[in-house]
């Protein structure tokens, strides 16, 4: 029986680029880790003090316009999801992800080039079992007209629904299991997207410092301000799908079906920590890899002997 198993890189990679909020030059890089040892932020700029900030959904600290983690020392880490999206697509457990700064680099606003890392060097198999958390229960959560629910499926299913009053986005709606086919085809690309009323606010607020047509789809009512305009006719609702994905890895790999409308990082994030919160609405379990799974995933897997 293949039992999947926990995995890491098979080397270290290393991406920079501007931070979309914070505007500052950052450096990344993605070490392979011990079996167990999760997802951990290290920030290489800090040694005064505890500089290592682990991926736990309890160490949210901030959901505006991007999902921030910080440790007991105050050491933080923002713009993660869209790491953690490519890292759950392609089924990465353990990893040190260095960084010389307060965020992750932009890139080109989307997860793609998080994917295309991963893919050049590869992933290693590790000879131990991977923990995923099967929802059990139903769990709702809801703010205005806004809200998610996470049901009982013996996969991770997202159905996400977005309703803007601009034109160029309206109402649109991505129903996908998200591995890491339909994720390199229908996910990763999609990028970030501001209207353009918000970008004066968030740099007002000291945010979108780095933004621009190069990491980040302006939108002014029915205008696409791109001059290489949209990459999907629905861009926007395969971006907040991606930024759901990123959001729900933060407590690793989940099995259930998750519904969202007009959901941000706030209310996906509210949505996981109910879910943990409940013990009676999910349990650790281990997970046996179909042959096709492990076809597609041959391609950038190298399995442990």
């Amino acid at each position: 029986m293949n039992i999947r198993r926990q995995s890491t890189l098979k080397a270290a990679v290393t991406t920079a680029s501007v931070a979309l909020h914070n505007g500052q030059h950052t450096n990344l890089v993605m070490r392979p880790a011990p079996i167990g040892s999760g997802l951990r932020f290290v920030r290489t700029d800090i040694s005064d003090r505890d500089n290592v900030v682990p991926v736990r959904p309890d160490l949210v600290t901030g959901v505006r316009n991007c999902t921030t983690l910080s440790n007991a020392a105050g050491v933080g880490v923002s713009t993660i999801e869209h790491l953690l999206a490519a890292l759950s697509a392609a089924g990465i457990d353990n990893l040190d992800l260095e960084l010389d700064g307060a965020e992750l680099p932009a890139l080109d606003g989307s997860a793609e080039p998080f994917l295309k890392l991963i893919e050049q060097v590869g992933v290693y198999q590790q000879p131990a079992p991977r923990r995923y958390v099967k929802v059990l229960e139903s769990i709702d959560v809801s703010s205005g007209d806004t809200w998610a629910r996470i049901e009982p499926s013996d996969r991770l299913e997202l159905d996400v629904t977005i309703d803007f009053e601009e034109e160029a986005i309206g109402h649109q709606r991505l129903e996908i299991v998200p591995d890491v086919r339909s994720f390199r085809e229908r996910m990763a690309s999609a990028r970030t997207f501001a209207r353009i009323h918000e970008v004066a606010a968030l740099q007002a607020a000291g945010l979108s410092k780095g933004g621009s047509y190069d990491n980040a789809i302006v939108v002014d009512n029915d205008k696409i301000l791109n001059p290489s305009g949209l990459r999907f006719e629905d861009e926007f609702v395969r971006h907040k799908a991606l930024d759901l994905l990123g959001d729900l890895y933060l407590g690793g790999p989940i099995l259930g079906r998750v519904t969202t409308f007009k959901s941000g990082h706030g209310l996906n994030h509210d949505l996981l920590m109910k879910l943990y919160g409940t013990p009676s609405a999910w349990k650790f379990t281990t997970m046996v890899m179909p042959e096709t799974e492990a076809d597609e995933r041959s391609y950038l897997t190298s399995v442990s002997a």
